[in-house]
């Protein structure tokens, strides 16, 4: 049957079973809205382009499907620049639709023509110029493909008008593609060589983090950890993929990460490295990290070994595939750990975190930020949804929000995207709208993408945003202190809105908490409500965000306060 290709387009997102698309309309997708009136595919319109594409990153996070939004061309396609850019950072699946010109004018300047493929080449996994109606139909499948297949990544389709327009045979059962996705599995001789450096092991240590979630192999991490009483710490990345209030677990590490998982990475003689990237936010200075451990470093994309840090066992294999191959391995061949041995490794962490705790000092009737997360955390039972901003209120989440379970943890790592939590948001609770889902926010942050409070109050997205309003870019204005003598350049944000008034403006439930006696009330009537809220929490302005490992120092060299530091 003869199709158009708006038509094609929705029938593949059909095949892919897509059934949310987050987008803003423009000149060059038209006829593509046109289709999608008729269709009963979710559409939710944002109100900017970098909201669609973190919204449909979230959506991606949290259901383990792969996002998709919709925008025209020009300036509506370099406007998801950031989100894709930020999406490719942390390995998030993506489909990316663009308008474009009609192919004849692609070159010549046209109104709202932009090399969008050109400009976007560095920060997606692969991406699309589809110049022929013909192509239309194999290159959105093998969008879908690459764009979820080995390490995920966001992949960007660009759609000239007159392709759109025109029309094909189609059969839908006859779309021919590249098939990308080769299983990738452990060579055996690699689990024995696991199983030989565990049997020397006497300090050992699992460290998780991104890829273990998009891998969905947290089950398999767990039963590793807990059958053989292995410690483990995480990235900011692979916080959820072990239980936060496991005994076992240690809390982050790196620069902003607990004393105790700290040292022992420090100190542990084996390193089971699984989906990590060693970001230099985690490893400190290199040289110093890990010192005394044989590192077997486990990931999909072999581009990430000996990366960053040179490793003595690489395994290139999907996480849950190498870590089930593992369990057996060690079941059969009835791997068990000196429980003496093991004891005393347990004790050493232990006291370690005894000496230094991951704490804070109260001031009285002062709100402190990690206050605020620690009874969001006992008032929600931990059972919600967090996305968050980028800065101190994305590193207290970290430290003090315990997440017990996979894909709970939703925020912006690697290229640490400001404005990234509401809209974010917005896409966890379209894939959930049955969780509560909480952006934990900084008043310089939430202000980057502010307006989606306005996509959340169309569509009564019940999102709730606790706002950890300090008046300050608080992460710049910390380095500031401790670096630059308080020469506060630039970074007081006490000229801002009036939150609560701006939440009511947009059509939202706005609150307001400025003494600690108000914040439990404040969240019970924001957790209970069945609409969009955003919950402004005036927080002591010049917090600091503890431990904190100075740049260029070994992460066993650890600043608790603003004068005392640790080895």
């Amino acid at each position: 049957m003869k199709l158009k290709g708006t038509q094609i387009l929705l029938e593949m997102l059909k095949q892919e079973n897509v059934d949310t698309i987050f987008g803003y309309p423009g000149g060059s997708v038209l006829d593509i809205y046109d289709q999608l009136y008729q269709s009963d595919i979710k559409h939710i319109l944002v109100r900017h382009e970098q909201g669609a594409v973190h919204a449909a990153d979230g959506y991606a996070r949290a259901s383990g499907k792969v996002g998709v939004c919709l925008v025209t061309s020009g300036p509506g396609a370099t406007n998801t620049v950031t989100g894709i850019a930020t999406a490719n950072m942390d390995s998030i699946p993506l489909v990316v639709f663009t308008g474009q010109v009609p192919t004849g004018l692609i070159g010549n300047d046209a109104f709202q023509e932009c090399d969008i493929t050109g400009i976007t080449r560095p920060c997606t996994k692969h991406n699309f110029l589809v110049r022929n109606i013909d192509e239309l139909a194999s290159t959105i499948k093998e969008a879908f493909n690459i764009a979820r297949s080995g390490r995920p990544g966001p992949v960007l389709v660009d759609l000239p008008k007159n392709v759109m327009a025109a029309q094909t045979d189609f059969d839908p059962a006859n779309v021919k593609f590249r098939n990308y996705d080769v299983p990738h599995k452990a060579a055996p001789k690699k689990i024995a060589n696991i199983f030989d450096m565990l049997q020397t092991a006497q300090r050992p240590l699992i460290m998780t983090g991104g890829g273990v979630l998009l891998g969905r192999a947290s089950e398999e991490l767990t039963a590793l950890a807990k059958k053989y009483r292995i410690p483990v710490t995480g990235t900011l990345m692979g916080l959820g993929s072990f239980p936060g209030s496991d005994p076992l677990w240690l809390g982050m590490l790196g620069m902003h990460g607990t004393y105790y998982a700290n040292m022992a990475v420090s100190h542990c003689d084996l390193l089971i490295a699984v989906g990590v990237r060693f970001d230099d936010r985690v490893t400190g200075t290199i040289e110093t990290f890990a010192p005394n451990a044989k590192i077997i470093h486990i990931d999909i994309d072999p581009s990430s070994i000996n990366k960053n840090v040179t490793v003595d066992l690489p395994i290139v294999g999907y996480t849950k595939a190498t870590l089930q191959d593992l369990l057996h391995f060690l079941d059969d061949h009835h791997y068990a750990q000196d429980d003496d041995t093991r004891d005393v490794w347990l004790r050493e962490i232990a006291d370690w975190r005894e000496k230094v705790p991951l704490t804070y000092c109260s001031e009285g009737d002062v709100i402190k930020p990690q206050y605020v997360i620690e009874t969001l955390h006992r008032m929600t039972g931990g059972d919600a949804l967090i996305t968050t901003e980028v800065g101190q209120n994305q590193m207290w989440t970290a430290q003090f929000f315990k997440f017990d379970k996979p894909n709970t943890f939703i925020s912006s790592g690697g290229l640490g995207t400001m404005g990234f939590g509401l809209p974010a948001a917005i896409g966890v609770k379209c894939a959930h709208p049955e969780k509560q889902v909480v952006d934990i926010a900084g008043d310089g942050s939430i202000q980057m993408n502010i307006q989606e409070l306005a996509t959340a109050a169309q569509y009564n997205i019940a999102v709730k945003v606790v706002l950890l309003n300090n008046g300050f870019l608080g992460m710049v204005r910390q380095w500031q202190e401790l670096f630059y003598e308080k020469r506060y350049s630039h970074t007081d944000m006490t000229y801002a809105p009036d939150f609560v008034k701006l939440a009511e403006a947009f059509g939202v439930v706005g609150l307001r908490a400025t003494r600690r006696d108000e914040v439990e009330s404040v969240l019970k009537q924001g957790l209970a409500s069945d609409k969009p809220v955003l919950m402004d929490f005036r927080v002591s302005r010049e917090e600091c965000v503890y431990p904190m490992v100075r740049p260029g120092e070994s992460i066993t060299q650890m600043t608790l306060g603003s004068r005392e530091m640790i080895n």
